[in-house]
Formats: structure tokens, sequence, C-alpha cells
């Protein structure tokens, strides 16, 4: 039985309750199922019983009583018993603790898969780093973390596209360009340009395609549009080898030249958002929750940034999505407002046709020291730089295991040792565990099978119940927008569980032994823990490794 299936049982017996005239409440749409923090006190614990004794006038015990001897007839249910002001404490029989086996290893990749979003379209945009550089760690955070809740909304039942923002417009693309033109010329960065030997890397590659650029009508133009390529191809190449891909790369430039602007200023013209003052046209949004109205358009006839946002977000919108997430670092906590009141102003529900996600900063540690320097990025640290160090498993994991609002230290001495304080190690460990059990009973020519019901050890019972808990905890990283639980869950209950399976419950026979008659079930749970393990790190775009 799943925790989903108790949630049912426990409504049930509430439903029950009403039907017999004992309680008269409205019967609810959910209740809270959670694993005890003490194991003695069950399997599972509820406060439905306290959620209602206030509409049913009656003491959270009396309620509990009434619910408990309902639940108690319910099929898989060992007892259930009424803790405190009126918690019911739940047992599950042997049988409904197996049956997450079966149901594991019949959905196979797709276990842990829900539909609370289907019928979503979300556009998730989670990188937009400037194509002037290599991606930096903070950009990689997003990466890691964006494709991951891409993943888990994907297995919520989402269609989901994964969108890059290309800024390729403004005054950083002319610096880029100007210090490429330097570079080409022997000559130091600008004083606001940039530096680095990626630098030099990229003025080689514009002249070895354009040798003549240097002595061309606009040697500036030539580096700015031949440099921003070859840079953005890097970054691509860069992400897709950290795994990360991207449906639709947009490009800012595209707002400008399209009229994307004009139209987004038109529509919200239309509904009485556009006022003109000081010879500037303004955004009424103070009324939205902004702190101030906001130019569009300045007195000079030149948009102001925010006229991008407009357009780009009315164009998501066009493009057929009913839920835009943009991802944002921490230095724009301050724009969180401004964008939100802007999706009002266009007639949308903020926080639901909108959501800003941001995310803290990250810093790299080695030697018990922060990482201050790039060999290759200049003052950057970059995505090469954790990939170098830990590895792409590691590098993803690390980035991903944190609520992304929480700034990180990753210590690369920690995560790049193959031990089991390296918590990547740990999880991968556990499926390779799995894995390697599974082939050497192979070998001896024994099968996974038989009854379910041998499985009784304390030790299996735990690892049971963590199996169950995968779809809750896909469900929840989904809807919250943290794709950390799925890491931590993998962690704290699967790995840990597994590996006090394997100390205390011996599966294979050694030298002149029997097969045990417990040895077939065992391994159709070890199966079923290699799937879980397996697919959890899939949806952190980490492998499961079959060998380590």
């Amino acid at each position: 039985m799943t925790p989903v299936e108790l949630q049912d049982a426990v409504r049930t017996a509430v439903q029950a309750c009403v039907e017999n005239g004992s309680l008269t409440v409205p019967v609810p749409e959910t209740v809270v199922v959670e694993r005890p923090k003490v194991k003695d006190h069950g399997d599972y614990a509820t406060n439905v019983a306290l959620t209602l004794a206030k509409a049913a006038g009656r003491p959270p015990r009396d309620v509990a009583a009434l619910i408990a001897a309902q639940l108690e007839a319910a099929d898989g249910i060992e007892s259930v018993e009424i803790a405190g002001p009126g918690f019911l404490n739940v047992r599950l029989a042997g049988a409904a603790l197996a049956s997450v086996v079966p149901a594991v290893i019949a959905a196979g990749a797709a276990y842990g898969t829900n539909d609370q979003a289907a019928g979503q379209t979300i556009n998730l945009e989670f990188v937009s780093a400037n194509p002037t550089g290599p991606i930096h760690i903070g950009g990689v955070r997003w990466a890691a973390v964006g494709d991951a809740l891409a993943r888990l909304l994907q297995a919520s039942g989402a269609k989901v596209t994964r969108e890059y923002y290309f800024n390729d417009h403004g005054a950083q693309i002319d610096r880029f360009a100007r210090s490429l033109l330097a570079s080409a010329k022997g000559e130091p960065a600008p004083e606001d340009g940039y530096g680095g030997d990626y630098i030099h890397e990229i003025t080689a590659r514009v002249l070895e395609t354009q040798p003549d650029a240097l002595t061309s009508e606009d040697p500036q133009e030539v580096f700015r549009s031949v440099g921003v390529e070859l840079m953005f191809a890097e970054i691509k190449q860069s992400l897709h080898d950290f795994g990360v891909d991207f449906d639709v790369y947009f490009h800012e430039n595209h707002l400008h030249e399209s009229g994307a602007v004009e139209h987004a200023i038109d529509r919200l013209r239309n509904l009485g958002r556009i006022y003109e003052k000081d010879g500037a046209v303004w955004l009424r949004t103070e009324d939205l929750g902004d702190d101030k109205d906001r130019v569009v358009i300045k007195s000079d006839g030149v948009p102001a940034y925010i006229s991008g946002d407009l357009a780009y977000y009315l164009d998501k919108r066009e493009r057929g999505f009913d839920r835009v997430v943009i991802m944002l670092g921490a230095d724009h906590s301050g724009y969180v407002g401004r964008l939100q009141a802007m999706c009002a102003a266009f007639g949308d529900t903020p926080r639901v046709n909108l959501e800003v996600l941001i995310g803290q900063l990250v810093n790299l540690v080695r030697d018990g020291e922060p990482m201050r320097m790039s060999k290759r990025a200049g003052t950057v640290i970059s995505l090469e730089d954790l990939v170098e160090a830990v590895g792409v498993d590691a590098g993803r994991y690390a980035l991903v295991r944190s609520s992304a609002d929480s700034q990180i230290d990753i210590d690369l001495d920690l995560w790049a040792r193959k031990t089991s304080d390296n918590p990547v190690f740990y999880v991968q460990y556990a499926a390779t565990r799995a894995a390697s059990v599974l082939r050497n009973a192979a070998d001896l020519g024994i099968a996974p099978g038989g009854g379910l019901a041998l499985l009784t050890h304390p030790r299996e019972n735990e690892l049971l119940l963590a199996l169950a808990e995968f779809p809750r905890v896909v469900a929840q990283a989904a809807e919250l927008r943290e794709p950390h639980r799925v890491a931590r869950y993998l962690e704290e209950q699967v790995a840990k569980s597994a590996q006090r399976f394997w100390d205390d419950c011996q599966v294979l026979p050694k030298g002149d032994e029997e097969v045990a008659p417990t040895a077939g079930p065992r391994l159709l749970l070890w199966q079923a823990t290699r799937i879980v393990l397996e697919n959890g790190l899939g949806l952190l775009g980490v492998s499961a490794p079959e060998r380590m």
C-alpha cells in the first residue's frame, strides 16, 4: 500500500462515518499521511481527526476513535492506534507493505510518475547567460536545477518547453566585440571589457574564419557577429556535455527587430495600462503591487529594459503557454515585484501564469578555500571548472541537492571522492549494489520470485516503506518546484535503507549453503530498489551505473 492509497483509505473511513451518521462533517478532498519520526508510532500517521474535530463539534480523540474503527476494517491495515490529542498511527499488514514491490516492477521506468500537472503547457526559462564568456557557476546551478525541474514537471504530466534566453542585444555585446578586437590587435582588453584566455581563443577562431577581419570596413562588427556565434556555440556544447539541452533558443534581438515591443505596448494600451508623461511612455503598475510605475520608452525614444520583458512575456503567452516559469539569479530578486505586476497588467494571474524563481549563489571550495579564479575564464568560475574537478554526475547532483534559494558551498575535494561521505557516490553505489546482487544471482541461477509474504524483517519493511514514498516525493518536488527533495529522499530513505537491508538480510547463499526461501523475494526487493534509484537519479539528470 502506497501513501496515496492509504490517503484514499482514510478518506473512505471518514466517508463511512458520515454515511452512518456518526460524523456530520464535509469529507476532505485530501488528507495528510506522513511517516512518523518515531518508528514505534507505526508506519504512517494522520492528523485527519484533529482537522475535522471543530466541524464535528466533538473532541479530536472521539473523532479519531470513530475513524479508527472504520479504518481498521480496511484491507491492508494491521492496526490503528490513537495517540496524543487525536493522531492516528497506522500499521500496515505485511502483504500491504510488500505490494509495492510488484507495483514498482510492473511500472518500471514509469514508477513515480503522476498526472497532477496533466494539461499544463509550461515554458521553463532557466538559463540566460550572456554570450560573452563561458557559462559561470551561478548559471550552471540553474542549468542543473532547471533541467531537473523540467524532468519532474514532465513526470507529473506537464508539457514542458525548455527555453534559453539569448542576450544578444545591448552594451555587453559591444564590450565583448571590443575585447575581441583589442585581442586581435595585441592590445589590452578595454577597461570595461572581458578578460581571460577564452577571449584570445575566440579571437583566433574569428581570424581563422575571417582572416581579413581587421582590414574590413567595420572590424568591430565582424568580431561581434562571428565572435558571438562562436561563443554561443561553445556555451551550447558545454551545456550539452553537462546533459542540458534546450527546445528553444530565443534571441533578445528578435524582440526589438520584429516589432514585438510595439505589439506588447499596443496590447497594454488597449488594456488601459499605458500612459505618457514627460515625453516618455509609462506602464501603470504601482496599483498592481509594483513599488512604482515603470518607464517603457524613454523620452529619447530608446526602449527601457522592461520593454523587452513585456514583449517576451506576451510572446510566450501567444505561443500557447499557460504557465511561464522564469529562473533568475540572486541579483534579480528586486525584479520579482515588477514582473508579477507586468503579468497582472496583461490581465493574467501572478504566480499562476507567471512564476519567478530566485536562486542563490554558489561557491566552489578547494582545500578549504573558495576558488577565486578560473584558469581559462579569468575571474569567472565556469561550468568547465566544475566538471573538470568532479565530473558531470557529481556536479549536477551537488548543484541540485540543496534548495535553490539557499547559498551553497561545493567542496570539490568531497565531491571528487569515491567514498560514502560523497552523497552522489553513496546513492550511485546503492544502485550499483542492487545491480550487482541481481547479476550475481543470475550467475548462480537464482531468479527473483516467490512469496512476498516472506518479507517480514524490520529492514525489509523499512526499505518497502521508502520505496512506496517515491511517487509522493516526485509529485511534491514538482508542485513545490524543489528538485532537491528527490536527492534528499534518495540519500536519506532509499540508499540508507538499502544499506541496512544489505547489512542485515542475506540474499545469496555463501559457499555450500542452500538457497534460502527468502532469496527470491529479497531479489525482487533489490530489483524494485534498483528501479527507484535509477528513476530518481534520472529525474536529476544523474546516471545510475551498473558497475562502479
